[in-house]
């Protein structure tokens, strides 16, 4: 078939490409703009568009299928053209579901964990040999593309986000896919551009828990009280099975989960972590893989990309990147760090970068997140509050924010790598947080000069 892609650049959008591409589909797309590693992906398998921007003009009735990315407008000059020729116009997650309807659908929800157990049961499926396609918001290792469709695989994983569909269709993602068995990792408000009250943002959650098949089974974390409540409130006909914090220990900076009295030494840490083990554990053994298996190949599960990342460490400091953006997130990964790392001082840094982070309604929500580092500090890259048009506002409203008036705020890349580059990290840790990548600043540069 010919598939063209409007935003193909997007995170999804441009492994969805690939992985058509090499099921043979003829595949093409646009964008207006473009960063690594979705460029050198495209490059790869001949798909990055010549030039950057939209042109109908590549919008034929030769083409079968279109599907729309996020990142495009509702009036996009491709999109109208699409619509005028009367062409199947897909978002990534109906296109997802068109092509698994047949399959046993697990999709991961939660505000936040999805990546990483997510990236568990992948990890673990591949390990055991068993046959399945996938969805991931993350590059892991072993894996080629973040996406993966075929015709024999009797099983799909997918990553469940709650943001929208595509500009034409308003729905969360994860509301499309009718899961089999689904998960809720916790719930944390985010996205306050589209989702304007918590209890907005909460009713997404009570529609996926309606969208799971009848006879499905709904996989939850029993330590947040909010997923508790709209669980226990559920009327649909599925199964609800909870999960809770393992035993573990601590030693010699190496965590162990505790089962029947035996240690099994994990690559990853943090109580976060160890509530998306759990969770990975319950839908791998509702795929067939027993308890004694799941654990015997987590141990060699190193995370997902830039989730607690190690990018460097010498004898007396580690240097770890994350993900990390919404109040909740941020709190827990320096809570994460720091029990793991009891006797080193904690340098955490969250850039502010989304929508919703930079939104001064939203500010408040980030109160006390970052009261366990020694040294908190916030960058917002002025640039951002003029490409998403915000009012920018500077250290004062942000120490207030925050509950922190020791914290140190930077609002230029500049001056961020000059203090990072000059910081003292003998008997410390830093902690470098954001969904952007702090104003272009190469953190393996910046490790390899301060460690």
């Amino acid at each position: 078939m010919r598939i063209h892609f409007i935003a193909i650049g997007g995170s999804a959008m441009h492994n969805l490409a690939i992985a058509l591409h090499k099921r043979g589909h003829e595949v093409s797309g646009s964008d207006d703009v473009m960063f690594e590693p979705s460029v050198s992906r495209l490059v790869k398998h001949g798909l990055l568009p010549e030039k950057m921007g939209w042109y109908p003009e590549k919008i034929s009735p030769e083409i079968d299928e279109i599907i729309l990315g996020m990142h495009a407008r509702a009036d996009n000059p491709e999109l109208l053209k699409a619509q005028e020729l009367g062409i199947r116009i897909y978002s990534y997650p109906e296109y997802i579901y068109e092509y698994s309807k047949n399959k046993l659908r697990v999709v991961i929800g939660g505000s936040h964990g999805k990546t990483t157990i997510t990236s568990m049961i992948l990890h673990v499926l591949k390990s055991a040999g068993k046959d399945f396609d996938y969805l991931v918001g993350a590059q892991l290792e072993g894996f080629d593309t973040m996406v993966r469709l075929s015709d024999e695989a009797p099983v799909v994983v997918i990553e469940g986000d709650e943001y929208l569909s595509s500009p034409i269709d308003r729905r969360p993602k994860f509301h499309l896919y009718k899961a089999n068995i689904g998960v809720i990792s916790g719930i944390a408000w985010d996205h306050i551009n589209v989702f304007p009250t918590f209890d907005n943002y909460i009713d997404q959650f009570r529609i996926f828990i309606d969208t799971i098949q009848p006879g499905g089974k709904l996989i939850y974390s029993r330590t947040d009280e909010t997923v508790n409540k709209i669980v226990q409130e559920a009327t649909s006909a599925i199964s609800k099975i909870p999960y809770d914090l393992p035993a573990y220990n601590i030693k010699y900076g190496v965590t162990n989960i505790i089962v029947n009295g035996k240690e099994h030494p994990l690559q990853v840490f943090g109580d976060h972590n160890l509530l998306n083990l759990e969770a990975a554990r319950l839908v791998c053994e509702n795929l067939g893989i027993n308890g004694t298996e799941f654990y015997s190949y987590i141990t060699t599960f190193k995370g997902a990309a830039r989730r607690l990342e190690l990018v460097g460490k010498n004898e007396n400091a580690n240097f770890f990147k994350d993900f990390a953006h919404a109040p909740s997130k941020l709190k827990a990964t320096i809570h994460a760090v720091k029990i793991q790392f009891p006797d080193r001082k904690l340098v955490a840094c969250i850039e502010l970068h989304t929508f919703s982070s930079l939104n001064q309604d939203f500010l408040d929500q980030y109160s006390g997140s970052m009261e366990e580092a020694d040294t908190a500090i916030v960058f917002i890259d002025k640039k951002t509050f003029e490409q998403k048009k915000m009012l920018p506002y500077g250290a004062e409203t942000v120490k207030k924010a925050f509950s922190r008036d020791d914290l140190l705020f930077f609002n230029t890349p500049g001056e961020l790598l000059n203090y990072l580059e000059n910081i003292d990290l003998s008997g410390k840790n830093l902690l470098m947080m954001s969904s952007g990548n702090f104003g272009g600043i190469d953190l393996a540069s910046l490790s390899v000069k301060i460690l």
